[in-house]
């Protein structure tokens, strides 16, 4: 789908594919260890019903980037529907790149194929959320264009809410 530098590839993972399941669960996992994840490891529960999950829910797709056959990133996305344009919209609702690989581009190039599907889609936008104290991740969005959300800026910009249930 999409190569950046000279060795990073990014391709939609197949959830029927029992290496591209493990490999989601995988980086899901590590992500959620890191503090910006969370912290936690995912429960087992979790582990088992992820892909079965995606693959499951219609608009689902996730991508995953390569150095050569070693997995290094991961965006799950879900593709929802803007009533403002009367198009789908694609959401990147995870992101993440293995500690080591950061700094290698691996999460550049999942931006820049989530774009490209997210075009091949028809979506009239991509939203993220990010926390406020990832820099390195808000400068990333930022410099491909992404920026905070308002419809009219006298009314401010959108915030992300949460109610667990």
């Amino acid at each position: 789908m999409a190569t950046l530098a000279s060795t990073i590839t990014v391709r939609l993972a197949d959830y029927a594919d029992a290496a591209d399941a493990a490999r989601v669960v995988a980086l899901l996992d590590s992500y959620a260890r890191d503090p910006m994840g969370g912290g936690k490891a995912l429960s087992d529960d979790v582990r088992e019903r992820l892909v079965p999950g995606l693959a499951a829910h219609q608009g689902a797709f996730s991508l995953l980037a390569f150095d050569g056959d070693e997995a290094l990133g991961l965006a799950n996305c879900i593709t929802g529907f803007s009533t403002f344009a009367a198009r789908p919209l694609v959401n990147i609702h995870d992101m993440a790149v293995l500690p080591e690989a950061r700094g290698r581009g691996v999460g550049r190039a999942l931006m820049l194929a989530v774009e490209a599907e997210a075009r091949t889609r028809g979506a009239c936008k991509i939203t993220l959320e990010v926390l406020s104290g990832n820099a390195t991740a808000k400068g990333l969005y930022a410099a491909l264009g992404y920026g905070d959300y308002a419809l009219d800026p006298q009314a401010g910009t959108a915030l992300f809410w949460e109610k667990k249930l």
